[in-house]
């Protein structure tokens, strides 16, 4: 059960007393056809019509993703950030960027992108290309200018014969580099789930307090508002009351409704990829619920699906045991060759 203390420490004194008299959260239950339906894993992945799969982008993407020399002391790469260990993030509370500096923000994963119509916490790309471009060249992550980063990968004759393979039109260019990493991180998908299992009618496959959890999270807790369909995101913005100073939202629309608004995060493999939130402030899951049981910071740009919530420590870690069932096995990952000359 979720420490009393946990709440205690994140509510004020009411709210708390209401939480732990709360009633016991819902009785275990299969879900229904409609459940079954919204929150089943897709078959495929989609890709644009512009940048259609090949083994050889894939490839290539993999290889420019775990590469050094995309940045500009080439001792960072996209999977400095994106670590295949930790959900495809990192264990700080934010990532580092050139000259050893933290950035402002956690990293947020690269799994199951694919899907996403909005990239970055601030959703300033609307697609994976675009996205893959921010990082290599903002001076604080990076800092390396596409056109330098073209220039030194033609000097090595094995990128050359790839991109050659990739894009026998085009070969080697800042188009082709950004689509070949764009092509790789449509692949990083999340893999079968004790949840997927359950939704697919494996009535065995999740314990009895993660299906409670499933009941409280689609029904009086509300997460599914934001939180919904196969990969528990609604890709949206929303301000759910944290303490920062950080616009998020409104640094790119400019408009005063979106202030400290941010993206909702999927929740796939999320017990791997703690801290959590835009700061990477809150370093529990446990934490996280017990944020949302004060219904965060009262303020204009408030989302109004934040409302503080009455939950008992069993409902509490039902919401938990619910989220720890869509980590799928760590599969082992291969890593390029790259090439040296």
């Amino acid at each position: 059960m979720l420490p009393s203390t946990l709440f205690r420490r994140a509510m004020p004194g009411a709210l708390f007393a209401l939480a732990v008299l709360a009633t016991s959260p819902a009785p275990a239950q299969e879900p229904s056809d409609a459940q079954r339906a919204a929150w089943h894993r897709p078959d495929s992945i989609p890709f644009p019509k512009d940048n259609p799969y090949t083994p050889e982008k894939a490839a290539l993407g993999k290889m420019l993703f775990f590469d050094t020399r995309l940045s500009r002391d080439k001792n960072l790469s996209c999977a400095s950030c994106h670590n295949p260990s930790f959900g495809w993030e990192v264990p700080f509370a934010t990532a580092i960027g050139a000259g050893g500096k933290p950035l402002g923000r956690h990293a947020p994963t690269a799994l199951n992108q694919a899907w996403s119509r909005n990239f970055f916490w601030d959703g300033r790309a609307s697609t994976l290309e675009d996205q893959a471009k921010g990082p290599i060249e903002a001076a604080v992550e990076m800092d390396l200018p596409m056109a330098t980063a073209v220039t030194r990968l033609k000097e090595v004759q094995g990128y050359v014969a790839a991109f050659a393979k990739a894009f026998p039109k085009q070969g080697l260019t800042e188009d082709t580099g950004l689509k070949a990493i764009a092509t790789l991180e449509r692949t990083i998908v999340t893999g079968d789930t004790p949840f997927d299992r359950w939704i697919r009618g494996d009535a065995k496959a999740m314990s009895a307090e993660a299906k409670r959890g499933f009941a409280l999270f689609t029904g009086k807790a509300n997460c599914s508002a934001c939180h919904s369909g196969w990969n528990f995101t609604d890709d949206k913005f929303h301000d759910i009351g944290l303490d920062t100073a950080d616009a998020g939202r409104m640094g790119i629309t400019k408009a005063v409704a979106d202030q400290h608004g941010f993206k909702t995060p999927g929740l796939r493999e999320i017990a791997a990829r703690a801290p959590y939130m835009h700061h990477g402030g809150v370093a529990t899951l446990e934490a996280v619920v017990a944020h949302y049981v004060t219904g965060g910071q009262k303020r204009p740009s408030l989302s109004p699906l934040m409302k503080p919530l009455a939950l008992n420590a069993q409902a509490g870690q039902g919401l938990v045991t619910l989220m720890r069932s869509l980590s799928s096995p760590q599969a082992t990952l291969a890593m390029p060759n790259l090439p040296s000359h």
